[in-house]
């Protein structure tokens, strides 16, 4: 295992930066907020550690990118902010996200107050959900896992042109795996910033999606023609469990992260570091480290307090006890199903530390 640690000196340059005018800006945050993003370039900081690299395969390791600081992100003349004419995140649902049409309902609700608690300050509205028949894009099966896949350059055309006047971005989210061109094996999403438009598939973060046992296989394509969508009918939707929902709330911000400009993250463990495969998803936090938050603070405009208020309200509000599990293949519209925020607990502790730090 390898650390990827960096020096006091550097985390507090590429956090505050040496321009007198961004310098100026960080000091006139408040004290807490100060003290909360200070924690960067504190070595025994149980907020904020080193990322830690598992294998060559990890991201960092197999592509090497410059990493972006706060100056950097700031002056970037081609980052798009949001304007008073253009705020809203909009979701777009493309083919069923649960196995019955509440479950599918609930769960894009639940993914959009957790936008609206991460990016918060903006509007998020859901756009109309649509089958993949709507959007007319290709699909094949993929011939390593024997699932169907779409072509995400496609949707993201699709999504353009029902981008609504008052969009910041779209972001398409669907249960069904992509593929970004013929030669690739698969994609967990794919963006065009400057379209402002992103389309993510959960699909691979269901329990089952790597086991030969996972049913939504499909052994033998047998379309009558490109535009005979009929295999996508009832096709197979893994059970939503909270590990699922925390998965999709990962993937969804980190993607409507590069939208608003940030890069993928090399200063320390933060949900903008890129990942590579599955294991490497998960060992990413949900938070953001302070030189992204302090970007992503810049192009909102939020108080980092109220921000995280939203996100424990967010984890606290309609959920119960009850295990949050779909029952397998229910084809039943009547399941009351709990937000399944389990998964949420150590990431809600984490917040409640921080805001101590903000309240102190």
């Amino acid at each position: 295992m390898q650390t990827v640690r960096h020096s006091e000196q550097t985390l507090k340059t590429a956090l505050i930066s040496k321009n007198p005018a961004l310098a100026s800006q960080y000091e006139k945050l408040d004290a807490g907020q100060r003290r909360l993003m200070n924690e960067a370039f504190r070595p025994d900081s149980d907020l904020f550690g080193p990322i830690t690299l598992h294998s060559q395969s990890d991201w960092i390791n197999s592509h090497p990118e410059a990493p972006q600081d706060f100056e950097e992100f700031f002056s970037d003349p081609y980052r798009k902010t949001p304007s008073p004419e253009k705020c809203s995140i909009y979701i777009q649902c493309i083919g069923s996200l649960g196995n019955t049409r509440s479950i599918s309902e609930e769960y894009v609700r639940w993914l959009k107050g957790y936008c609206e608690a991460f990016f918060y300050g903006l509007r998020v509205k859901l756009l109309e959900p649509v089958p993949i028949s709507a959007t007319r894009c290709s699909f094949r099966i993929n011939d390593s896992t024997q699932n169907l896949q779409i072509h995400a350059g496609q949707i993201l055309k699709f999504l353009k042109k029902r981008k609504p006047e008052d969009a910041f971005c779209v972001v398409g989210i669907t249960m069904i795996d992509l593929y970004p061109r013929d030669s690739w094996n698969f994609v967990f999403g794919q963006a065009s910033l400057t379209d402002g438009v992103g389309i993510f598939s959960f699909a691979r973060y269901g329990s089952d999606f790597y086991s030969s046992h996972y049913e939504g296989k499909v052994k033998k394509l047998q379309k009558k023609s490109s535009s005979d969508y009929s295999v996508f009918d009832n096709y197979y939707i893994p059970e939503v469990t909270s590990v699922l929902l925390l998965r999709s709330c990962k993937t969804l911000t980190h993607e409507i992260g590069h939208i608003f400009g940030l890069r993928h993250c090399q200063w320390l463990a933060c949900l903008m570091q890129g990942s590579n495969h599955l294991e490497e998803a998960d060992r990413r936090p949900l938070n953001l480290c302070p030189i992204c938050l302090r970007k992503l603070q810049s192009a909102v405009g939020f108080s980092i307090q109220e921000r995280y208020k939203a996100l424990v309200r967010w984890i606290d509000d309609e959920s119960t006890d009850t295990p949050g599990v779909t029952p397998k293949h229910s084809r039943e519209d009547n399941v009351n199903l709990p937000k399944p925020v389990e998964a949420f607990k150590e990431w809600k502790e984490w917040i409640t530390k921080c805001l101590a730090i903000l309240q102190k």
